[in-house]
């Protein structure tokens, strides 16, 4: 994952205790390797290859998801982070393998979900190539 934050403005890495905070609060299991970035980079933002990217903390996660009212016009979507310009990333909860999609926080709706990847390394990939 370290290979895609050249450019990206990272914070301190989340606690374990407050990511497992975070995931009971907003009742969903993380990914491993999203807990993994959490450690790693307590969110941050900026570019990843071309794309600008920002990405929540753990400790937001809850307050930014019930702001957006995310639940109310996406059920079972978890909000992240977002391009910067108008778009959400989040985790599909729906399924179990919770991909990642990207919605306009205006119109926000699963109808205009683009996949972003089955992962969140697959998520960091898409970003990287988008030019």
């Amino acid at each position: 994952m370290r290979r895609f934050m050249d450019c990206f403005n990272r914070r301190p890495g989340a606690t374990a205790a407050a990511i497992v905070a975070s995931a009971r609060q907003v009742g969903v299991k993380l990914p491993a390797e999203y807990e993994e970035f959490l450690k790693l980079t307590n969110g941050g933002e900026g570019f990843i290859g071309k794309q600008y990217a920002i990405l929540w903390s753990v400790e937001e996660l809850a307050s930014m998801n019930q702001s957006y009212e995310v639940q109310k016009y996406v059920p079972g979507l978890l909000i992240f982070g977002s391009s910067g310009g108008g778009e959400a990333y989040g985790f599909d909860t729906r399924t179990p393998q919770l991909p990642i999609v990207q919605v306009p926080f205006v119109g926000m709706d699963w109808d205009n979900a683009e996949p972003m990847g089955d992962s969140f390394s697959a998520f960091l990939e898409r970003l990287q190539e988008i030019e």
